[in-house]
């Protein structure tokens, strides 16, 4: 018996395929991996960053789009444009996701200073997070299906953060149809980690211009309220009568108007325990669905209110306001100077364990 007709009968799907991604501005070479399933689903990942680069799922009609913002070789990704306006398309942050105040925090009495990289407040991670670094890659496959595993060792002092943080993000494409990614996460000394994936979605890219016809449910009654700098002021307000309440599925554009700048806000999720829905998109013209499972407390909603059509992507895709939508699985921005919030304190002997999951299908 061969290794493929083994393969075949255990239900695991044989290894993802890769490529030359392109050198970094520092002359490291990097790979794009190609995750694919039984259905044509498609997804292309990079080790600089464990960006996530393209997605290819169906539409009602059976035709395979990408539903993803991204750039055709590494370049794209480290041009001064990109790095100026940093939305980081597809990436893996850390070692915090969202932001902290002013750039500080203290822990067992001692005061930690940040990176600044967001006026005065550190974003993702400093100047330097996980989404710019090369990751070690390893492409292999499970019961699930195909599977890459990115590891990296954040030292300690990185970026201002304290211990040597090992990170292990495994991603997989499943059988039925979703993108599901499990962070873990272990350390020598206490340290603040929160980490997510900033992957950019467009159900109907390429037959809508932007994500503002999007239908969106959130399973959250709750949203944090955040100041000028979107640091949370620590109410964690009721979303009834306001509009940010997705209980029931309202589009994008139906009352974006009515929040100053765009959404981009931490919803506190209802369930916070085990795996839970966070939230279901639907895309009307396209008929593609998209339902976000995690084990995390938190959900970043973010609608692209940054992209200004200054950046070219994929094909020479120009990327305007509201191209993309973002749903950043997370604990809530500014956890470490916020006792009331869940804690994202990791220490010696903890395993940082964490599961998102992109279930993916169509509405005719």
């Amino acid at each position: 018996m061969t290794d493929s007709t083994q393969t075949a009968t255990t239900g695991t799907a044989s290894a993802p395929t890769s490529a030359s991604f392109g050198k970094t501005s520092d002359g490291t070479e990097v790979q794009l991996y190609s995750l694919t399933n039984a259905h044509g689903l498609k997804v292309n990942i990079t080790n600089y960053g464990g960006t996530i680069t393209s997605l290819l799922v169906p539409d009602k009609a059976g035709k395979l789009g990408d539903v993803v913002l991204g750039f055709d070789n590494v370049s794209g990704y480290q041009s001064p444009e990109f790095l100026k306006s940093g939305p980081y398309f597809g990436a893996l942050i850390g070692r915090y996701g969202n932001r902290i105040a002013k750039g500080k925090f203290t822990l067992d009495g001692k005061e930690y200073t940040l990176a600044k990289n967001n006026g005065e407040n550190t974003l993702h991670g400093g100047k330097k997070g996980f989404d710019k670094v090369v990751w070690q890659a390893q492409p292999g496959s499970s019961a699930d299906g195909q599977t890459l595993t990115l590891t990296y060792l954040s030292k300690d002092g990185e970026e201002g953060y304290p211990g040597n943080l090992t990170v292990k993000v495994v991603y997989t494409l499943t059988s039925d149809d979703a993108l599901k990614i499990d962070y873990s996460a272990t350390t020598d000394k206490a340290t603040p980690v929160n980490l997510t994936n900033h992957a950019y979605f467009n159900l109907g890219l390429g037959q809508t211009k932007d994500i503002l016809g999007h239908e969106v449910t959130i399973a959250a009654d709750r949203y944090n309220v955040v100041d000028a700098g979107l640091i949370p002021t620590g109410e964690l307000r009721p979303v009834k009568g306001t509009p940010f309440d997705f209980t029931t599925p309202h589009t994008i554009g139906e009352r974006i108007g009515q929040v100053p700048g765009g959404y981009d806000h931490n919803w506190a999720l209802s369930q916070t325990s085990g795996l839970h829905t966070a939230a279901a998109v639907y895309e009307p013209t396209s008929g593609r669905t998209m339902t976000v499972q995690t084990t995390e407390p938190g959900l970043q909603f973010y609608t692209g209110n940054f992209l200004d059509g200054t950046l070219k992507g994929k094909g020479g895709t120009v990327y305007g306001k509201h191209a993309g939508f973002c749903m950043e699985t997370q604990h809530f921005p500014d956890s470490p100077n916020q006792p009331k919030f869940p804690t994202t304190l990791l220490k010696p002997g903890q395993t940082l364990q964490s599961t998102t999951i992109y279930t993916f299908g169509v509405r005719q």
